[in-house]
């Protein structure tokens, strides 16, 4: 990493239980300046650039089921529907979107990783 990664700044967003707070530990180990966005309990739809205004946005993709069963939630379908569509903008703008269904977290860093490698 460079000195321009270290003053990079990374928001990471999505449905919670998608691994937004496992994803920002692994980055920020090395040496990644992240914030959590919680966009998802946001009724306005740029809070993400209001809250935190990201050099690069990570969109983290995750089922209603995996969501679910991560967090032990107690919610409907139509509650994580609506947290997509307050995440809807955020996901129209991000620069990386990872599918954290079909990836452990250890492929989501190396994913992230290399993304943000390749930007050089």
């Amino acid at each position: 990493m460079n000195e321009d990664d270290a003053k990079l700044l990374i928001g990471i967003v999505g449905p919670c239980g998608s691994g937004k707070s496992t994803l920002l530990a692994g980055l920020e180990k090395h040496g990644y300046r992240c914030r959590h966005i919680a966009q998802e309990h946001s009724y306005v739809k740029q809070m993400w650039q209001v809250i935190t205004k990201p050099d690069l946005l990570i969109f983290l993709e995750c089922s209603f089921e995996n969501c679910t069963k991560r967090r032990k939630l107690n919610w409907l379908i139509g509650d994580y529907e609506e947290q997509h569509r307050r995440l809807s903008h955020a996901r129209e703008h991000a620069h990386l979107i990872i599918d954290t269904n079909i990836h452990n977290p250890d492929e989501v860093l190396n994913s992230a990783l290399k993304f943000l490698e390749k930007r050089k």
